[in-house]
């Protein structure tokens, strides 16, 4: 199985590092990138501002309270680019509001995770994420 691109839109360097660190305990096969804010996400994923190379992601992995645009208005903007509507968007927060859910889903979200509060419990859901990005992937290929 080819590795997925995944991007990691997270102004926190120690979440990001926790990420980092899950995602090679759980042994998954992923092309990991980091972004710290909504501006540096939106030029990723249009390869723009120093971002001209950057790969098509699999999946976005988005935080809500981001700096210079939230993840809200990330999800907003990617939902008016026609190029942009059709990457998956999984909302991955602290946020357990139901507001903040039902808002993320009804920009666009695939999915809306709480961060979970122990690493065990944070690789198991980056397990799971994993096989349902694959899942998704290829019945979108039949």
């Amino acid at each position: 199985m080819a590795k997925r691109v995944l991007l990691y839109v997270e102004d926190e360097d120690a979440a990001a590092f926790l990420l980092e660190t899950a995602l090679q305990e759980a042994h998954l096969e992923v092309e990991l990138h980091r972004v710290a804010d909504g501006e540096q996400a939106l030029a990723f994923l249009a390869h723009s501002n120093g971002y001209k190379e950057s790969p098509e992601p699999d999946l976005v992995l988005l935080d809500l309270n981001l700096p210079r645009k939230t993840g809200f208005e990330v999800l907003a903007e990617m939902q008016h680019a026609d190029h942009l509507r059709k990457v998956p968007v999984v909302v991955f927060t602290s946020s357990a509001l139901p507001k903040d859910r039902k808002r993320s889903l009804a920009l666009g979200a695939r999915e809306y995770i709480t961060k979970p509060q122990t690493f065990d419990a944070l690789v198991g859901v980056l397990k799971s994420t994993y096989l349902r990005m694959n899942d998704s992937r290829r019945s979108a290929t039949i």
